[in-house]
C-alpha cells in the first residue's frame, strides 16, 4: 500500500522531471527518462555517502511535504476521461424519464404495494348530481364523508356514508369507515357509482344491541336457555375467540336460475352454511354457500323485479372483485328484522372490534388526518342576545332580560302577521304564500313527494327509532304528512290546519296541541314524544353536492 501510494507520488512528480510513467505492475512504477535532455553528471565530481543518502531522499522528503494538489489533479483526469467516453457514446433519448439515473432499479425505486399518488373519485348526491373530488390513495370512506362535509357545508354528526351504488346490479353497501376508497373503486365495474348519503343505522347495534338477534337466532341463547345481557351479546360478538353462530331459514336462490329454495343456514366466522338435512348441525350435512373473507354483503334494492324474490327483504353476498349477475348469491328473509340481524352478523364476523373502533372514534377524536375537522358556520352555543335599540348595539348579559326581549320580538313578529292578514294579504293557507314559508328551507321538509320516495328514503337512511320527514299532503292541499319510523315500521300523521281568532295554526292531534308554524311542531316533538309513538330524532336529510 505504501509503495502504492509512494509510486503515485513520484508518478505526479515525474512531471517536473519531463518522465512519462509507462506500466505499473507490483505497485512500482516503471520510469523512462529522456536521457537526451537530461544534462550528463561530471565525470570528476566525487559525493560522500552521507551527500548521496542526502541527495537520494530529499525528493521523496518534498514530496511528502507537499499538499494533496496532485492527487485532486488524477482524479480530475479520470472525471474527464469518464466523460470522454460517454460523450462518444450517441445521445439517446431516456424512455423512462420518472426513473432516476442508474438503470438498474434499486429497492427504494420498485413500486409500493399499497397503492400511492392521488385519485380522482366521482361522488353523487340523492338528486343524481355528482361532484369530481381529486383525493390521496390512503383517504378512508370515513375521511372522505368528513371532505363532503366540508365542502357542502353540512352539519356533522358523524351519520353520514358513502355508499357503494351498482344500478345495473340493484346493489348498493356502505362502506366501513376504515376502508380505502380507492381500493374500492378498483373492484367496482364501470356502472357503480359512490353515493353521499346519511345512514343513521351503521352504528345501531352499539346502542341497541338487544333489538337486533333475537334469541331464536343465536345458537348459544338456546343453550343457556337464559335472557341476552348486552355486554355478554357484545363481547361474544367482539371477540375473536368466541364464535356466536347465527342460525334460521333463508330463501336462497340457485346458481343460473330463477328459483328459490327455503334452507336452514348457519353464518359463523369461517363462513356462511346451510344443512342438507333439516337442521342437522352435523359436519356431513353442512355445505358452504359463501365466504366471508373476500366477500361483502350488499342490499337488494330491486328484488322482486329482477330477481323474482319471494318476498321485498332480499340481500346478496359479492365478491369483492367485478363480478357478473349470475355469481352472487341471493338471500331473502321473511321480514326487515331478519334482514337487518343477517346483514348486521355478517358485518360483525367480517370486521370485529374494527366496526367498534370505528364507532368509537368519531366520540375520542376531534382532527383528521387530512384536513381540519369542519365547524357549523353558526352554532346554537354561539348565539348571543342583542339589543339594537340604542346607537349601538349591546349584549344582554341578564337571561330574563334576554328572555323578556325574545317575547316582545316574538308578539310584535304576530302583530305584524295579523296587520298583514287584515290588510287583504294572501291567507297563509294561499299556495303561493307556503311557497315562501321558513319550513321550506329544513332539512327535513321535502315538499311534493310521493308516499313510496318517503318510504325508500326512510329505507336507504337506516329505518331507526325516530327517523322522520314531513312533506306535502296529496290527498289534502292544505295539510301536510309527518312520515316517522318506529320498530322498523313506517308510519304516516296527518297534519291538518285549524284557525282559533283568525289566525292559522297547525295540529297533529285533531287541534289539542297547535303550533303556529311547522318548525315549532317539529321541535316540540323532538323533546316531548305526546301522540307519536317516539320522539322525532334523526332528520331525513338530502344534500346537493
Amino acid at each position: 500500500m505504501n509503495s502504492s501510494f509512494e509510486s503515485l507520488y513520484s508518478t505526479c512528480s515525474s512531471v517536473q522531471s519531463e518522465s512519462v510513467p509507462l506500466l505499473q505492475h507490483n505497485g512500482q512504477v516503471h520510469v523512462h527518462r529522456d536521457h537526451h535532455r537530461s544534462a550528463p553528471m561530471p565525470p570528476h565530481t566525487h559525493t560522500s555517502n552521507s551527500e548521496l543518502q542526502h541527495s537520494t531522499t530529499s525528493p521523496k522528503q518534498r514530496l511528502r511535504r507537499s499538499q494533496p494538489m496532485h492527487i485532486l489533479a488524477v482524479r480530475r483526469l479520470q472525471e474527464e476521461e469518464q466523460q470522454l467516453r460517454t460523450s462518444s457514446l450517441p445521445a439517446i433519448p431516456n424512455p423512462f424519464p420518472e426513473l432516476s439515473g442508474s438503470p438498474v432499479l434499486s429497492p427504494g425505486s420498485l413500486p409500493p404495494c399499497q397503492p400511492s399518488g392521488t385519485y380522482i373519485i366521482n361522488i353523487f348526491s340523492e338528486d343524481g348530481m355528482g361532484k369530481v373530488v381529486e383525493i390521496p390513495a390512503d383517504m378512508t370512506a370515513r375521511d372522505l364523508c368528513q371532505l363532503l362535509v366540508y365542502k357542502s357545508h353540512c352539519v356533522d354528526d358523524n351519520s353520514w356514508a358513502l355508499v357503494e351504488h351498482h344500478p345495473l346490479l340493484g346493489l348498493e353497501r356502505c362502506l366501513e369507515d376504515h376502508e380505502l376508497v380507492v381500493q374500492v373503486q378498483a373492484s367496482m365495474t364501470s356502472e357503480g357509482r359512490f353515493l353521499f348519503r346519511k345512514n343513521y343505522a351503521k352504528y345501531e347495534f352499539f346502542r341497541n344491541p338487544l333489538n337486533f338477534f333475537p334469541e331464536h337466532m343465536v345458537a348459544w341463547c338456546q343453550e343457556t336457555n337464559g335472557a341476552i345481557p348486552p355486554s355478554q351479546l357484545l363481547q361474544n360478538f367482539l371477540n375473536s375467540s368466541s364464535c356466536p353462530e347465527i342460525q334460521g331459514f333463508l330463501y336462497v336462490k340457485e346458481m343460473g336460475r330463477k328459483s328459490w329454495k327455503k334452507l336452514y343456514v348457519f353464518l359463523r366466522r369461517s363462513g356462511l352454511y346451510f344443512s342438507t338435512k333439516g337442521t342437522s348441525k352435523e359436519p356431513r350435512h353442512l355445505q358452504l354457500l359463501a365466504d366471508l373473507e373476500d366477500s361483502n354483503v350488499f342490499t337488494v334494492t330491486t328484488g322482486k323485479k329482477l330477481h323474482s324474490a319471494p318476498t321485498d327483504y332480499e340481500f346478496c353476498i359479492k365478491p369483492n372483485k367485478r363480478t357478473e349477475l349470475k355469481e352472487l348469491r341471493m338471500l331473502c328473509t321473511e321480514d326487515e328484522q331478519s334482514r337487518t340481524s343477517w346483514m348486521t352478523a355478517f358485518r360483525l364476523f367480517k370486521y370485529g372490534i374494527v366496526l367498534y373502533q370505528n364507532y368509537k372514534i368519531p366520540q375520542q377524536r376531534k382532527t383528521l388526518s387530512h384536513f381540519s375537522t369542519p365547524v357549523r358556520s353558526v352554532s346554537e352555543n354561539s348565539l348571543v342576545a342583542m339589543d339594537f335599540s340604542g346607537r349601538i348595539g349591546r349584549v344582554i348579559d341578564n337571561p330574563l332580560e334576554a328572555q323578556s326581549a325574545a317575547m316582545e320580538e316574538g308578539n310584535a313578529w304576530r302583530k305584524r302577521s295579523q296587520r298583514m292578514n287584515i290588510l287583504g294579504s294572501p291567507s297563509p293557507l294561499h299556495p303561493c304564500l307556503l311557497n315562501s314559508v321558513i319550513h321550506r328551507t329544513q332539512l327535513w321538509f321535502h315538499g311534493r313527494i310521493t308516499r313510496e320516495e318517503s318510504h325508500r328514503m326512510i329505507h336507504q337512511q337506516g329505518q331507526v327509532d325516530g327517523l322522520f320527514l314531513l312533506r306535502d299532503s296529496q290527498s289534502n292541499p292544505k295539510a301536510f304528512v309527518l312520515t316517522l319510523c318506529h320498530h322498523q315500521k313506517i308510519k304516516h300523521f296527518q297534519i291538518l290546519p285549524c284557525e282559533e281568532d283568525g289566525q292559522i295554526f297547525f295540529s297533529l292531534d285533531d287541534g289539542s296541541t297547535k303550533f303556529t308554524d311547522l318548525i315549532q311542531l317539529v321541535e316540540f316533538y323532538q323533546l316531548n314524544r305526546g301522540v307519536l309513538p317516539c320522539k322525532l330524532k334523526h332528520p331525513c336529510t338530502l344534500v346537493a353536492l
